[in-house]
């Protein structure tokens, strides 16, 4: 688990299989799929989409908040103030949540590598 500041708000984040079910459930796609895309964002963070990380934060945030009420994308996105997507070390601690529970010992390391 890991927190981020978003405009003013903390956000907790937890990568775990809910998040996965979460994601899918919402955005009819694979997190784990859209996940590996993102690998190229260490090397080059031109290349960021923003919605994207959105969804995955979002997707992470209620696998954290499991058994409370959650709002759902839009509903939460809407509550955001602002969000710093140029602060590299935001993306990491995203990046990172995800590659820590996402990926086995073996598999995170060459996710990691990939990156750089």
């Amino acid at each position: 688990m890991r927190e981020l500041t978003i405009g003013d708000q903390q956000v907790r984040v937890r990568a775990t299989p809910l998040a996965l079910l979460f994601y899918r459930q919402e955005f009819k796609a694979d997190l784990f799929g859209d996940l590996v895309k993102m690998q190229h964002l260490v090397e080059d963070p031109s290349q960021i989409d923003s919605v994207a990380i959105l969804q995955l934060i979002w997707a992470m945030a209620k696998a954290d908040a499991y058994g409370k009420p959650f709002p759902s994308f839009m509903e939460w996105v809407g509550s955001l103030e602002s969000i710093d997507f140029s602060d590299q070390s935001f993306l990491m601690t995203v990046l990172e949540e995800a590659a820590d529970g996402f990926f086995r010992s073996k598999s995170k390391q060459a996710f990691q590598q990939r990156g750089k």
